[in-house]
This record gives structure tokens, C-alpha cells and sequence, in this order.
């Protein structure tokens, strides 16, 4: 990697979609397709599906390779792209789709291999947790005033902000049949203010006179869920006023 391109430059590029297998001499027209396409860019839903069949069978076939699965190949509409005969819907709009072969991993066990692809670190390296990549792109293109949080995960929980802090841990919804549970308060608005003002005085002592890092947390985490169940964004996550079908 160039030396140029530091660490945090490098995660921007990365969430502008602009991916390639060395930086060098490619520094300039980075940093503009990033300048141009973040400010095109809405949200980015990533569906990370355990199991399912192997690659061999799917995108990557090599028929004429020693292994190779026992499907054959079709063409697709992305022109040298062959992929399943059993896809043949996906091979029709294949011309939409980047899709990345030269992957490769020294990780053999599924939950480290996991955790890599996850965080772009194996585990255990340098000692330390790492955040997860929505954690990432909520800390390098969030945006800090926005009342519903950057990062959502739905699902199973085994991925948080790590170093990053409590202000880019994803917001969980652990079953997506009953969406975010408890958005609403059951008070109404003056006695919920109220309620919260308690909480706050109750709690600022507590921390003045132990600044932790737990306490520091707590508090960023509470007026973080308060500050979403007083906004209109929140109603993005009421289901009822999804349509059936």
C-alpha cells in the first residue's frame, strides 16, 4: 500500500465502493470517486448468510479444474462472466453485480473466519478487538447528529464497536418480526421528559465522582435511545406501516 494512504483514508475509499489490489499511482482518482460517490451514497445493507452452497457451485465454477462441482456453467449478461445453471434469473442482471473471486483466506475454522471477514482483522491480531465494518463506516461517513443510529444489525450480535465506542455499537434487532422493540414510551411526553431528567440528575453525580469508562458508556447509550424515541426517524422502523406484500 502506498504510504500516502493512511489507514483512515483507506476505509473511505473502501465505503465508496472503490476497490483494488494496490493504491499505487491510483491516489488521485481515489480521492475523487470518493469525493464523488459518498455524497451519492444512501445506505449499504450487507446479508451475511452462514452455510449455502459452495462457491464451486454457484459464482465460481473452474469446470475444467480438478474438484470442480458438477453444474455447468451459463453465460451471463456481464460479458466473460459465467456463473450457475441454476441461477439463471441472477445471470440476467449479472451486469449490476461486482463480483470478487481472488478472495482468499488462511483461516480454516468458520468463526475466525468469521471475525476476519467481519472486521478485516484475524482475531487475536495485535491483541485487541476490532470493530465491525458497519461500526467502521458509522465513525468514518456517519452522521454524528442524525437521531437514528448509522449501523443496524439484525440478528445475531457477535460484532461491535470494539475501540470505536458506544456512539457506533450497532443497534440490534434480535427478532425482525417484532422490528425495535420498546420505541415507545407508555408515559406520556411531559411525564417521560420528567422521568429522564430524574434519571440524569440521579446519574450525573454518580459520575463526577466516577468518570469511568463503563459510566461514560451508559450515559452515551441512554440519550442515544431517548433522543431516537423523540424523533420522527424513528417511524422508518414501525412495521405496521409496511405494506403485506
Amino acid at each position: 500500500m502506498a504510504s500516502g494512504l493512511n489507514r483512515r483514508d483507506a476505509m473511505k475509499l473502501a465505503v465508496s465502493g472503490v476497490a483494488a489490489s494496490s493504491f499505487s499511482g491510483w491516489l488521485p482518482v481515489l480521492a475523487n470517486a470518493e469525493t464523488r460517490l459518498t455524497s451519492k451514497a444512501k445506505s449499504c445493507i450487507v446479508l451475511w448468510m452462514d452455510g449455502g452452497p459452495s462457491h464451486k457451485d454457484t459464482f465460481d465454477l473452474k469446470p475444467d479444474s480438478q474438484g470442480a462441482g458438477e453444474f455447468k456453467p451459463i453465460s451471463t449478461s456481464a460479458t466473460g462472466v459465467a456463473i450457475s445453471e441454476h441461477l439463471p434469473k441472477l445471470a440476467k442482471q449479472m451486469h449490476r453485480i461486482a463480483l470478487l473471486r481472488g478472495m482468499s483466506t488462511l483461516e480454516g475454522a468458520h468463526p475466525r473466519a468469521k471475525y476476519m471477514l467481519h472486521t478485516g482483522y484475524r482475531e487475536g491480531q495485535g491483541g485487541i478487538q476490532y470493530p465491525a465494518l458497519g461500526s467502521i463506516v458509522s465513525s468514518e461517513v456517519g452522521r454524528p447528529e442524525f437521531p437514528i443510529p448509522s449501523f443496524v444489525s439484525i440478528g445475531n450480535r457477535s460484532y461491535t464497536s470494539a475501540y470505536l465506542g458506544p456512539r457506533h455499537q450497532p443497534l440490534v434487532v434480535t427478532d425482525p418480526s417484532r422490528g425495535v422493540e420498546n420505541l415507545k414510551s407508555a408515559l406520556g411526553g411531559s411525564q417521560f421528559d420528567a422521568r429522564v431528567g430524574l434519571l440524569e440528575n440521579m446519574e450525573a453525580g454518580f459520575r463526577r465522582e466516577y468518570p469511568i469508562g463503563a459510566g461514560l458508556d451508559h450515559q452515551v447509550n441512554y440519550q442515544r435511545a431517548v433522543t431516537m424515541m423523540k424523533s420522527r426517524e424513528a417511524a422508518a422502523f414501525d412495521l405496521s406501516k409496511e405494506p403485506e406484500n
